[in-house]
C-alpha cells in the first residue's frame, strides 16, 4: 500500500466522529457549489457529476445537494468560493500539498501558515514540492462490492493505471485523461464507487517512524479539519506497524 494510500486509510478510520462528518459535508457542498458554476446540468458538467456522486456516497440529503447546486448557478444567493492551493513542508522535510476553497484568502493564508507552524512545518513558495506529485485521477471501490480480479478486468481497459488495497477499499488510479472514461466503465458493469476526486500523488515517498510520524499525521490532521481546506496531500509513508498504531 503506497503512502498515500496510507493517509487515506488514517483519515477514514479517524473521521467517524461527528465532528469530522460534519467538516467532510461542509467540503462537499463547497465542491458542488464550486463546480456548479460551470452548469447545473450533471450529463454535460463531468466535474458536478462527480461532486454530486461523492456527496451522495456520504449519504448527504438530495435536498442538500440540490442547493448547493441552485447556489453553484446563482439561482440562490450565497459565498463565492475561490480555490487556491499552498505547499509546504513537515517535519523531517516531507513535502505538503493543500487544496482550498474559500471566500477570504486572506484567512485561509493566515489559518494555514499557523497550522504548519503549529506543528513543526512551514509554508513554502509555490512550486516548490509540487514538482515532486503528479495529478491522478482517484476513484474508491468497496473491498465488499467486487474482487479485485473483477475490479481490475473493469477498469484496466479503459485505462486505470493502478488498483491500491487498503484493506477496506481499493483505491484506483488513473490517468487524468482516464478518469472519466473509467468512471463510465465502472458504471457500465454496474460496480459502485464512492469518492471520486483527482489526487495530487508523489512520485517518490519519505519514510517517518515513530515520534515524527505522530508529528506529520497531526500537522496533516490540523490541515484537513480547516474549513477552508478541500484536500491534502503528502509524500510521507510508514511502516505497517506504525499504521495500526496510529489508527488506534
Amino acid at each position: 500500500m503506497s503512502g498515500h494510500s496510507k493517509w487515506s486509510t488514517i483519515k477514514r478510520k479517524k473521521g467517524a466522529t461527528d465532528a469530522r462528518r460534519g467538516k467532510l459535508f461542509t467540503k462537499l457542498i463547497k465542491e458542488v457549489t464550486v463546480a456548479a458554476r460551470s452548469g447545473g446540468d450533471e450529463e454535460s458538467n463531468p466535474r458536478l457529476r462527480t461532486a454530486v456522486v461523492n456527496a451522495r456516497s456520504a449519504n448527504m440529503p438530495q435536498a442538500t445537494v440540490e442547493r448547493a447546486i441552485r447556489r453553484g448557478t446563482g439561482e440562490e444567493p450565497g459565498a463565492v468560493y475561490e480555490e487556491g492551493s499552498y505547499e509546504g513542508y513537515g517535519p523531517g522535510g516531507v513535502a505538503i500539498l493543500v487544496e482550498t476553497l474559500t471566500d477570504n484568502k486572506n484567512r485561509t493564508v493566515s489559518d494555514v501558515r499557523h497550522v504548519f507552524a503549529k506543528h513543526g512545518g512551514n509554508l513554502a513558495e509555490k512550486g516548490a514540492v509540487s514538482w515532486m506529485f503528479a495529478q491522478k485521477g482517484s476513484l474508491e471501490v468497496s473491498e465488499e462490492a467486487v474482487s479485485e480480479d473483477d475490479l481490475m478486468m473493469a477498469v484496466m481497459d479503459a485505462g486505470a493505471e493502478d488498483i491500491q488495497d487498503t484493506g477496506e477499499v481499493f483505491e484506483v488510479l488513473t490517468p487524468l485523461e482516464s478518469f472519466e472514461a473509467v468512471k463510465q466503465a465502472l458504471d457500465d458493469t454496474g460496480i459502485p464507487f464512492g469518492q471520486a476526486s483527482l489526487a495530487w500523488i508523489p512520485q517518490n515517498y519519505l519514510e517517518v517512524v515513530g515520534a515524527e510520524a505522530d508529528k506529520i499525521i497531526r500537522l496533516l490532521e490540523g490541515l484537513e479539519d480547516l474549513d477552508d481546506v478541500q484536500r491534502v496531500f503528502s509524500n510521507f509513508d510508514i511502516l505497517e506497524e506504525e499504521l495500526q498504531r496510529l489508527i488506534a
